[in-house]
This record gives C-alpha cells, sequence and structure tokens, in this order.
C-alpha cells in the first residue's frame, strides 16, 4: 500500500452533483468530473483487509477483487486495474453507475469511519478504460460450432452471452424491442446511465461475434419450436417484468399507471422511438400500444419508497411535474443502521437520493385504500394510516389506524411497488418450464430448468435484484451452458 495509514488520515469523498436548478433543465447524467489524482486518493483509504467483506456474497455478488484494484489505482496502474475490475465483472462501468454499492456497507472500514468509495472509483476505471481505448473486442481463438440463444438482452443475458461467445459459441440474442439493452435501455433514466455508455459496450460485444435480434419476441414471432431447432442451447434472461399491481378501487381511472410503463415512455421519447411495445401493465393484453402522458403541470403521487419510485420522482420532476409526493407502506427508516441489519449486511436506513432533494415530499406508514375523479380521470387519491403491530410469535403486520383517512389530489398517479416475477409469456408457456413457489423460473443448483437444455439466469429466475446479481447469473448460466454443451453435445 502507498500509504498504509491512509484510512485514518484521509477523509472520503465522491463526485460532486450538478446544483438542482442545473440538473433539473436537462436529461443527462450530472456528476461532475474529478480528478485522476483525487481518485488515487480515495482509493489510499482501502485498508487492504485481510478479510475483505466488500468483496464476498453480502458485499459484492461479482466477487470484485476489490482491495486489489484499489491498491493499483493508488499506484496510477489504471490499466492493470481494469484488467484486474474485468476479470469478475463485465460491465463496470453499469455496475458503477447503478450499483447500490453493498460492497460499501460491507466494508470494514465503515466499522469505524465512512466507507471507502468503492462504486465512484469502480466507475473512474471504468470510463478511463473506454477513454484510453483499452476497452477492445476479446473474439474467441476457435469456435465451438455450437449456437445458442440468449432471450432478453438486460444485464444477465448481456453478461451470459459475452461468455459464452468467448468461450466460441455462436450466440444470437433476443429482444422485444427495437433496441438491445432491455431494462438499462428502456427503464433506467437517462440522468443514471446515459445510453451512450450501454452503446459503447453493445459495440464491443458485437465485434466479439454476439448477434443481437432485435424486436423479436420470441414465443410470438418466432416458435418455441422454431427456436429449438435452430440452437443447441437457450438462456432465458427475460427479467422479473411482471410489476406488482395495486387492487383497489379506482385503478381502472386513467392517469394511474405502472412506474415501468412511464419510464419506458420517457425513454423512448428521449432516443426517438415510437411510445408502444409490450405493456407490463397485467391488465393489458402483450403487444397493445400504451402510450403513458406525461408530468408536465401535474400533481404526482407515486405509491412506492423503491429506487423505481426514485427514478419516477426525477423523471417527473424534469417533466414540469407541479408536485411530487411519494408514498411508502413501511414506516420511516432510521437515519443510522438499523439493529436488524448488523454490519456487513445491507444495512436498512434511511437513503435520501438526488430526486428527493429536486422536490420531492415522502411520506411513510400509508396505505392507498382508492382512487377516485371524474369523466374517467384520476383527481384523488384516498389513503390511511398505518401502525405497526407485534405477535407474540414475532412476526410483525401492519393494521390501519381508526380516524387517519385522507385524501390528497392527484393527476397522475405512479405505482413503484416492486415485481413479482417474469411475465408469463407465450415463450414460457410454450417452454413449459417449470416454476418456482414464487413464480420465478425453477432451476438447479447450475441454472438448468426443468426442461433439458433451457437455462435461466438473472431476475427471471432469482426475482427482481440487483444489477450486480444480474451479472453474477448471467456468468454462471454461462459456464454451465458452456460445460452442458460439451457434455452433452459433443
Amino acid at each position: 500500500m502507498a500509504d498504509p495509514k491512509g484510512f485514518l488520515t484521509l477523509r472520503r469523498a465522491t463526485a460532486e452533483r450538478q446544483t438542482v436548478e442545473e440538473r433539473v433543465r436537462h436529461w443527462g447524467e450530472f456528476y461532475r468530473p474529478v480528478p485522476d489524482e483525487a481518485v488515487r486518493t480515495q482509493a489510499a483509504r482501502c485498508m487492504d483487509c485481510g478479510v475483505p467483506f466488500c468483496q464476498g456474497d453480502s458485499g459484492c455478488p461479482v466477487h470484485n477483487i476489490i482491495p486489489e484494484w484499489n491498491g493499483l489505482v493508488q499506484h496510477g496502474e489504471w490499466r492493470e486495474a481494469l484488467e484486474s475490475l474485468h476479470a469478475t465483472n463485465n460491465f463496470p462501468e453499469l455496475t458503477g453507475r447503478l450499483c447500490p454499492a453493498p460492497c460499501e456497507s460491507a466494508c470494514v472500514l465503515g466499522l469505524v469511519n465512512e466507507p471507502v468509495a468503492i462504486r465512484h472509483i469502480e466507475q473512474t476505471i471504468a470510463d478511463r478504460g473506454f477513454s484510453e481505448g483499452w476497452v477492445v473486442p476479446r473474439p474467441p481463438r476457435r469456435v465451438t460450432g455450437f449456437k445458442v440463444a440468449i432471450i432478453g438482452s438486460g444485464p444477465a443475458g448481456m453478461a451470459a452471452a459475452q461468455q459464452l461467445c468467448r468461450a466460441g459459441h455462436a450466440v444470437v440474442v433476443f429482444e422485444k424491442n427495437e433496441r438491445a439493452g432491455g431494462l438499462l435501455r428502456y427503464g433506467i433514466p437517462e440522468f443514471k446511465l446515459e445510453k451512450s455508455v450501454l452503446d459503447l459496450r453493445l459495440g464491443q460485444l458485437e465485434a466479439e461475434g454476439v448477434q443481437f435480434r432485435s424486436g423479436i419476441d420470441v414465443g410470438e414471432d418466432i416458435t418455441v419450436e422454431e427456436l429449438r431447432a435452430e440452437f443447441d442451447a437457450v438462456c432465458v434472461a427475460t427479467g422479473a417484468g411482471a410489476a406488482r399491481d395495486l387492487d383497489v378501487p379506482g385503478r381502472e381511472l386513467e392517469g394511474v399507471h405502472l412506474a415501468m410503463d412511464f419510464l419506458t415512455s420517457q425513454n423512448r421519447r428521449l432516443f426517438g422511438d415510437p411510445v408502444r411495445g409490450t405493456t407490463s401493465d397485467a391488465r393489458q393484453n402483450a403487444m397493445l400500444v400504451h402510450d403513458v402522458t406525461d408530468a408536465r403541470d401535474k400533481r404526482v403521487v407515486i405509491i412506492g419508497g423503491g429506487d423505481t419510485g426514485s427514478d419516477c420522482a426525477g423523471t417527473c420532476v424534469r417533466q414540469g411535474a407541479r408536485s411530487v409526493r411519494q408514498f411508502e407502506l413501511l414506516p420511516q427508516p432510521p437515519v443510522g443502521r438499523a439493529a436488524s441489519t448488523p454490519w456487513p449486511l445491507w444495512p436498512m436506513q434511511l437513503r435520501t437520493s438526488h430526486a428527493h432533494e429536486e422536490g420531492c415530499d415522502r411520506d411513510w406508514s400509508v396505505a392507498t385504500t382508492a382512487f377516485s375523479g371524474e369523466d374517467g380521470r384520476v383527481q384523488r387519491i384516498h389513503a390511511a394510516r398505518l401502525e405497526r403491530q407485534l405477535f407474540a410469535d414475532g412476526h410483525t403486520d401492519y393494521a390501519r389506524l381508526p380516524g387517519t383517512d385522507f385524501q390528497l389530489e392527484a393527476d397522475l398517479v405512479l405505482l413503484a411497488m416492486g415485481f413479482t416475477g417474469p411475465i408469463r409469456s407465450r415463450l414460457l408457456v410454450d417452454l413449459a418450464v417449470e416454476l418456482d413457489e414464487r413464480g420465478n423460473i425453477a432451476t438447479d443448483g447450475a441454472h438448468r430448468t426443468s426442461v433439458p437444455g433451457v437455462f435461466a439466469a438473472g431476475d427471471a429466475h432469482r426475482g427482481a435484484s440487483l444489477i450486480v446479481w444480474a451479472i453474477r447469473e448471467g456468468r454462471d448460466a454461462a459456464e454451465s451452458v458452456d460445460r452442458w454443451l460439451r457434455a452433452e453435445k459433443a
């Protein structure tokens, strides 16, 4: 280590955000550039722990060798740091922007001080790799003759495709939308991930030999029988797109929408695609046109306090909403780490996103009971306060507090309450794969489904989770597919 006492003398620092007034006027990323020397200083805070909890499953599902590339950055060995990063993570430029960084909550330094700014260092390494031209195609040296179909072009599908292609297999990735990238393209707002960053990585995959067939809904545009006849193996990585809905009176009113439909509509507008396609709304049939109006001059209520709700808030502010409020069913978390989630677990604690700084009021312990309006449009949201109940067996529940019913005027309501698993598409029906008790695609310990030659990875198998888990699952599934092909098809 360049400075073995750096963790004692150096303070944590990350990239500064543009002011609220600046960033809400545009759709791009809003962090100010940081000099390389400042990043090297931050890397010097790494303690080089004997047991680096930051890279275990609870800290980093892709098992990034964090102390190693922190040490390389300290010495200015940026290219070597990129090689170390790529050894475990296919897309560090994406995780450096989108991962909530459980590695930082597991950082040993976080026990006595602020944790190392791991995510910022990771993104800086990756971005420098692209700017310096170090990220280049790595096509396979020899081909196997096997063909693999990947269904879904999100992070799990991309990771599986890259690993399988580098192993020498011919890989085709099917994407039902017009452009590759899955939710990275259509669900993540531009201010969190500029799509030019995604396009750089997709360009590398294509140069390595991965083929992308966009605008094809497997099961509809191409049958499962045709797919199985053309390919030796199939990996389903369609994500967990079935959104959790809210079954209350007035749900059918215009102006009440699922969050992902709203976010997708905005992204489509930004890059000039028609605002149409497969809707995630469980009340709609697949492939219906589903246009979600924007939030300009509207009073917006977002139901759901997670990252998707925050993404909706930031989008509404940029669209010019009159007001934005966010309701959460659960109580307000503590400011610091809750006792129920001790180090090195991901802490239950209050988190304030950029969107909350930009003009989003939050409220906790609120249950939505109904929507009402006139002429078929929503105008009011009806809700009540909740209280936590603790039972003798230790489990908790929440009950409505008598006399706390209230209503709020709303012109646009966005449901951001999470996801229940993969959409029950024609693909899953015709593949006839078994599902687990949660409705996800059931697999064994090697990502193999109940159907020989069909594998599953990412949220479609795991349930809605983090981008780092999607990449890990894509890599692991690719390894399993490769072993199976060489053993069963050779």
